[in-house]
């Protein structure tokens, strides 16, 4: 009875994965047809189960409302650096400013340096440059910085890892990220 029960759950965890590449079968082919979507399912469903994805442990507790919250500052985000960096590009052409600050992380967590660096790679005008996993610095690019703004642009990275560790970060990120321990 366990077994039945071990395998259906691992069935429903590749689920997502079948419907994927069901979805990329269909659209390989490009019709959309019930042929097309039968044999897609029996293709997924074959590769599924024949290369299965390990199990990702993490220590991630989303928070839905944090999440939309996330989603809508990076949504802002986007639409103002895209003004900013438009502007720099039509009043300063080539010669716009630009510079690499070190950003020193807060939290140790791989999926949480990982998401910081997506997101703030995600609007114009900044990206991470590199990553030292060992002592969590961030190497950021900022264009249309002066030297004085180093620090604004090291606080701005830091805001941002808030909001992740807000949205799906474990209680010890969260009280790493506000300063307090023990608190979530």
């Amino acid at each position: 009875m366990t077994e039945r029960i071990t395998r259906r759950g691992g069935l429903l965890r590749r689920l997502p994965m079948v419907a994927w590449l069901t979805l990329v079968w269909v659209m390989l082919w490009g019709t959309f047809d019930l042929g097309t979507l039968f044999f897609g399912l029996v293709v997924a469903v074959f590769v599924a189960t024949l290369f299965p994805n390990p199990a990702i442990r993490t220590n991630i507790a989303v928070r839905p409302l944090r999440v939309l919250q996330l989603v809508g500052y990076l949504a802002w985000d986007l639409v103002i650096s895209t003004g900013r960096v438009s502007w720099q590009a039509v009043t300063q052409g080539p010669k716009a400013p630009a510079g690499i600050v070190a950003v020193t992380l807060r939290t140790d967590s791989d999926h949480i340096t990982a998401m910081v660096a997506n997101a703030l790679s995600l609007a114009p005008g900044k990206f991470v440059l590199q990553i030292d996993r060992v002592h969590r610095i961030c190497y950021v690019y900022s264009l249309g910085m002066r030297a004085a703004d180093a620090e604004s642009v090291r606080q701005e990275v830091l805001a941002l890892e808030r909001r992740v560790v807000r949205a799906v970060g474990s209680r010890a990120e969260l009280a790493l990220v506000s300063g307090t321990e023990g608190s979530a």
